[in-house]
């Protein structure tokens, strides 16, 4: 390429030569100028070209840095989940010892337990042979008990006709009652004044009391799931029995005081024999709490109980199984054999008073008695009255006999304290006692249909009020655990 006044000079020097060979130097020279022209615009091209791929080579260095900075992060991260990973790598490993070693534990307790599911087996067989046995001994027992008892009948019988000039009768609602000789009556019962005696009888409170038949032994079952027996004149413990796998609810005993039966929180009834202070029955069929029971005073072997699953269940302590089943549409708080063993009167959730015939469980009779749930029924010595108490804190008396009111009670302040809370009509049925959720024990003459006398000794509710079948004393409970003996 040539400078341009270089070309201008030898454009010059082309002039001077002149002629022919002037003409083939111009021609050259225009072509000179021509590529001169060619390589201007190619220098142009080539310097915009350079202007853009140096701004392209500044961005290009501005992105490498971001770059850089992106991989210096991205070293850092890795770096940290290296670390992390080594942490986890370390922590798996520890896990994976532990599980060794549960592993291990686990074969172990396995070896265990299947050693105890065979010593399980074992009791098993064991255990049921002995029940085999028990049960071929109960049923001797009660064979030898049945003889017994034919013996005992037919002395009784010949006791009775013996010494009838022994014989007391007493007229009471025009019906005569009879004692055994030697038996004490119906002695005047007097209105309880003091305590005579205040035991502290059950962990937890006690539910449910009654005095033994004849006697002044004192009955009492409560929440720690014990049943124990009470000399009244001393206030001393004579006997606990133990089994009940629930709180005691309720508890019968039987007239000639060999067997006490309790219904439990557990479903089940639980019966003893006082004697040998052991469980002879576990009456089991009720699927809900049950919360009262009785048993005849005719058979000692024909139980009633009523629970929360609406049904009545009439047991045969001799069988040692239900047989038979009433069913009710409201639930049974309450019940009682009468005295001829044949009809059970049941207190309901809706107030009312029901009779049912005992073997064929037939609704006899029904009567509006409370207007809240009926808590309490209890019979009197004659049979013919029977006491029902409610929650709306009357208690009535009710001819048995044609379903009459022959008695309304009540008194400012007593106020039912539970669904279950027992009162009682004394042995001479001159008075009714019933516990108040003020702690408050109230008396009510049955002549005077009034109260003449209010008993105070705690502030824990009374839940339940028997009076001794000898005429005195009176006992209550509270649900502190609480027994007062009244005199």
């Amino acid at each position: 390429m040539f400078h341009p006044t270089q070309c201008d000079q030898l454009f010059l020097n082309l002039l001077c030569f002149g002629g022919s060979k002037g003409a083939e130097w111009r021609a050259k020279a225009e072509k000179i100028e021509l590529e001169l022209q060619q390589c201007y615009k190619s220098q142009a091209q080539l310097s915009e070209q350079l202007v853009v791929e140096v701004a392209e080579a500044r961005s290009s260095k501005v992105l490498v840095l971001e770059k850089e900075a992106v991989i210096a992060d991205l070293h850092k991260e890795v770096t940290q989940a290296r670390e992390d990973c080594s942490q986890l790598m370390d922590t798996l490993k520890q896990k994976s010892k532990s599980l060794d070693l549960l592993l291990s534990e686990n074969h172990i307790l396995r070896a265990q337990l299947e050693e105890v599911a065979q010593k399980a087996k074992s009791a098993e067989a064991e255990n049921k042979i002995l029940i085999d046995r028990w049960m071929l001994q109960k049923m001797k027992d009660a064979e030898r008990l049945n003889e017994a008892n034919i013996i005992y009948e037919d002395m009784m019988d010949q006791l009775k006709a013996g010494s009838i000039e022994h014989l007391a009768r007493v007229q009471a609602d025009g019906v005569v009652r009879q004692f055994e000789a030697g038996a004490e009556n119906f002695a005047e019962t007097n209105i309880p004044v003091s305590c005579k005696h205040k035991i502290h009888s059950h962990e937890g409170g006690c539910g449910s009391i009654m005095f033994q038949c004849k006697s002044n032994k004192l009955i009492s079952g409560g929440q720690d799931r014990t049943i124990k027996i009470w000399d009244t004149n001393t206030g001393m413990l004579d006997h606990t029995l133990y089994g009940c796998d629930g709180s005691v609810l309720d508890l019968t005993v039987s007239h000639d005081n060999k067997f006490i039966v309790a219904a439990s929180s557990s479903n089940n009834l639980y019966v003893w024999d006082v004697g040998t202070g052991r469980i002879c029955h576990t009456l089991k069929g009720h699927s809900d709490k049950v919360c009262a029971v009785d048993i005849s005073k005719v058979s000692c072997f024909l139980v009633v109980s009523a629970a929360y699953d609406r049904t009545i269940k009439v047991w045969n302590l001799q069988k040692g199984y239900c047989i038979n089943t009433i069913i009710s549409h409201s639930n049974c708080n309450a019940l009682c054999f009468s005295m001829d063993g044949q009809t059970i009167c049941s207190g309901h959730s809706d107030g009312n008073l029901r009779l049912w015939n005992v073997q064929s469980g037939r609704l006899l009779s029904e009567v509006a008695a409370h207007s809240n749930a009926i808590t309490s029924i209890c019979l009197s010595k004659s049979s013919n009255i029977v006491l029902t108490s409610g929650r709306d804190n009357l208690h009535n008396l009710f001819d048995l006999r044609s379903l009459e009111v022959c008695g309304s009670l009540r008194a400012n302040g007593n106020r039912m304290a539970s669904n279950w809370s027992r009162s009682c009509i004394s042995a001479d049925e001159k008075y009714v006692a019933a516990g108040s959720s003020d702690g408050s024990v109230y008396i009510w003459s049955r002549s005077k249909n009034e109260t003449v006398s209010t008993l105070r000794e705690d502030t824990a509710p009374i839940l339940s009020c028997s009076w001794s079948g000898l005429g005195k004393p009176l006992a209550s409970a509270s649900k502190n655990g609480t027994v007062c003996i009244w005199t």
